[in-house]
């Protein structure tokens, strides 16, 4: 592996760690022992498996490596931050009130708390990961709904990122838990993939099961325009799934209307001009008998302008929910949502944890999900 700086960053951040934790678990010395060997092997695999995906020569157990240790590496980090703030606080209470307690036993037990904490996150978040997503159900209040779409339901799942380490075995439990929802229609709301059509075609393909009474709907997300969008687009429409690019359709149901439109991700266009993703175009000379008006766009900040082109109800992914913690608490500096429905003026805006993961095969805190929205009336 060649040195980069990707390389030193991680050298330091676990140095960091072991300098501030290591100390503290001298009374325990195979334990002592065993932690500095795991933030060596630690600072060594991580960026060797960064480096390893980025090259043409595949190396799926360095990958897997790599990516665990990297989850593993981000709970200890922020446990290491939260002891030392602790400690600190601890330190000036210790100013005013020198006999409140022992320093020394909290800084010991603070120091074994930390790998086991983080341990247990790992573990915990890798079997949530791990596992088929949840059927989580969500009713959605229209005004004025015809009597017609009471209990429309749309199964939707997003932000699969079939890649290094979620691959076909994976996307067909997902398919077959979605097909026993019986839903209305299915949407796919971008960043369905982590690679390009020749690597992962085989491991999209169950996507051409799913089954619902109107059809199977996807927009992209901004992992597809880093894959390859336009080959993507072309490979979905092979397998019979309906792509929208700032384009709607018109579902005919029990003798009403749903409005079904799609744009582009929000970023699209510092990838492809053409592709601004937009929901007025989306809607543009739809007919006016539309019962409600459905958005599926990845990002939720494409919400705003969701609500100035008068749609009832957007449906994105993109945040996880944060994936695991802390990294929650973060994600409404980018997003004005980060999971569950919200309300925006008019426009109710449905987002997903996801359904897959991304990067670290960890969920803590925030579970996948693979959704079932009902229309019901106000």
């Amino acid at each position: 592996m060649a040195f980069s700086p990707i390389t030193l960053f991680a050298a330091l951040l676990h140095l960091y760690i072991g300098w501030r934790v290591l100390p503290g678990l001298a009374a325990w010395p195979l334990a002592q022992a065993g932690f500095g060997a795991f933030l060596v092997a630690s600072a060594i695999v991580m960026p060797m498996g960064l480096h390893s995906r980025r090259s043409k020569k595949k190396r799926p157990v360095l990958t897997w490596a790599s990516l665990l240790f990297m989850g593993a590496f981000s709970s200890l980090f922020v446990l290491t931050l939260l002891r030392d703030v602790l400690l600190l606080a601890a330190a000036l209470l210790l100013l005013v009130a020198p006999q409140a307690f022992a320093i020394e036993a909290l800084r010991v037990a603070s120091a074994a708390a930390v790998p086991l904490a983080a341990g247990v996150a790992t573990v915990w978040g890798f079997l949530n990961a791990r596992r088929t997503a949840a059927i989580v159900a969500v009713d959605v209040p229209i005004r004025d709904l015809p009597a017609a779409l009471h209990g429309f339901t749309i199964a939707q799942i997003t932000d699969v990122h079939i890649g290094a380490t979620i691959q076909r075995d994976y996307l067909s439990a997902i398919v077959a838990k979605v097909n026993r929802l019986d839903a209305d229609m299915v949407a796919v709301t971008g960043d369905l993939v982590d690679g390009s059509v020749l690597e992962l075609a085989q491991h999209v393909a169950p996507l051409a099961g799913l089954t619902s009474r109107h059809g199977t709907y996807f927009v992209t997300g901004n992992h597809e325009y880093y894959s390859g969008a336009t080959a993507w687009v072309a490979e979905l429409r092979r397998l019979g799934v309906q792509v929208l690019m700032n384009e709607h359709v018109m579902l005919r149901h029990g003798g009403a209307a749903v409005l079904l439109a799609g744009v582009a991700d929000y970023g699209a266009h510092h990838f492809e001009p053409s592709q601004r993703s937009d929901p007025a175009a989306a809607m543009a000379g739809a007919p006016h008998d539309a019962g409600v008006k459905l958005l599926l766009a990845h990002q939720p900040r494409s919400a705003a302008a969701a609500a100035a082109a008068g749609f009832d109800l957007q449906l994105s992914g993109h945040t996880h929910g944060g994936q695991f913690l802390p990294w929650n608490f973060f994600v409404r500096l980018q997003q004005p949502f980060t999971a569950g429905l919200h309300r925006l003026k008019n426009l109710w805006v449905y987002t997903s944890r996801g359904t897959g993961y991304w990067g670290p095969p960890k969920r803590f805190g925030a579970p996948s999900e693979i959704t079932r929205l009902r229309l019901v009336p106000a």
